[in-house]
């Protein structure tokens, strides 16, 4: 009898599968576009970020407030590391599933009330089968209830600048509301945020895998997982309301990009549109870190001083986005004094380095003493005297 209560549960979840990658919805919903780079998207909304910077490279009704589906899930799983991170929870930790989580409906593991699972796995099931059921645990058990836990979703929201966003849950059902929407825009900056927390891309990355010693089979719902080069995640969403959407985000050669798409057609659409900005964006553009080794002489002379110079040298630059065959037109302007008077302080800002591809500038990296220098009042004078005296004795 157990075993073919496994075989069912299996056949529901292909069930499921099948039924999320369906998510089809009436052609006057979409708005087809062709875009500069050379290929059609077919979405309501899209947004190719850069991950390392925030730089948005393409868009289309980037804010225009839509239906996310379970996209949503994203700042649930965010909310989920950083309670994680500060000790709140551990991966380890063993949850017994509420009556209320497990009662959601949608895409769910079935847990059962009572049922204990580790937040390992619930968050397992959270990110790559997009498990309502184990979301809704997930935030009760950091908030005391979903409705505590989407207050704290929208203050996180508003912490990060998603101006246009209104969570009505964690889950991203939206049969029964018409105000939980976002924007292509903020869905970025929040996948944006998930990808500083490196851990969860081992979770975000998962092709298949299982739960309950291998009774309940997980097949991530996100294609680009087992078909894209460099791809690490995110998060798929499909309701009838939103269409369907991702966040999906891949690394090459240290370019991180975010691709999201809002109200494709159907999965086919979703996929190819997230492809289509991906290439262009690896394509185009790359990322490097500004290197001013021999930029500027490692010292400048110090006035008034118990040392006539102070070593100098230049605060490490942040990575900047260029594009792709722009690095033999980087330039270095250094603004730095031919003395500074003492006292000078370790750290202390001497001046700039000013970096530019062509003219724009891109980056600007500070110039800090390595050492500190005293003045050269009496008391050190005379110091310095003796010293000299004691020596040459």
């Amino acid at each position: 009898m157990k075993k073919l209560i496994s075989v069912f549960i299996v056949l529901m979840f292909v069930f499921q599968f099948m039924l999320n990658d369906a998510c089809v919805v009436s052609a006057e919903e979409i708005t087809e576009t062709s875009v500069s780079f050379g290929s059609e998207i077919s979405a309501k909304a899209y947004v190719l970020m850069d991950g390392n910077t925030g730089t948005v490279l393409a868009s289309l009704n980037e804010n225009e407030k839509l239906y996310p589906a379970s996209v949503t899930k994203i700042m649930t799983i965010l909310l989920v590391c950083e309670a994680i991170e500060c000790g709140k929870m551990t991966l380890d930790m063993e949850i017994t599933c509420s009556e209320s989580a497990a009662e959601k409906g949608g895409s769910q593991i079935w847990l059962e009330p009572g049922e204990v699972m580790t937040v390992h796995d619930l968050l397992k099931a959270c990110v790559v089968y997009s498990a309502n059921d184990a979301c809704c645990l997930l935030g009760e058990v950091i908030s005391g209830d979903e409705n505590a836990f989407c207050e704290l979703m929208n203050k996180k929201a508003l912490e990060l600048g998603m101006n246009n966003t209104n969570f009505d849950n964690c889950t991203g059902l939206d049969d029964d509301t018409d105000t939980h929407k976002t924007t292509a825009y903020d869905i970025a900056i929040m996948s944006r945020e998930l990808l500083k927390h490196d851990f969860i891309k081992d979770y975000t990355s998962i092709w298949m895998d299982t739960l309950r010693n291998g009774e309940t089979q997980l097949v991530n719902t996100n294609k680009l997982i087992r078909t894209y080069p460099g791809a690490t995640g995110l998060k798929t969403g499909t309701t009838t309301k939103a269409g369907c959407c991702v966040s999906a985000t891949a690394e090459r050669d240290g370019l991180e990009l975010i691709a999201v798409i809002l109200g494709a057609g159907n999965s086919k659409e979703r996929f190819s549109g997230a492809k289509t900005l991906l290439d262009w964006g690896f394509a185009n553009f790359e990322i490097i870190t500004p290197d001013t080794n021999g930029k500027f002489s490692n010292e400048i002379k110090v006035t008034h001083g118990v040392e006539p110079t102070v070593k100098i040298r230049s605060e490490k630059c942040s990575q900047v986005l260029v594009e792709k065959g722009s690095v033999d037109k980087i330039s270095y302007e250094v603004n730095i004094p031919e003395s500074i008077a003492a006292p000078v302080k370790e750290g202390q800002v001497i001046g700039e380095i000013i970096i530019r591809a062509d003219s724009e500038i891109i980056e600007k990296c500070s110039i800090v003493s390595e050492e500190n220098v005293e003045e050269m009042t009496f008391l050190n004078a005379l110091k310095a005297l003796i010293f000299s005296m004691q020596k040459n004795m």
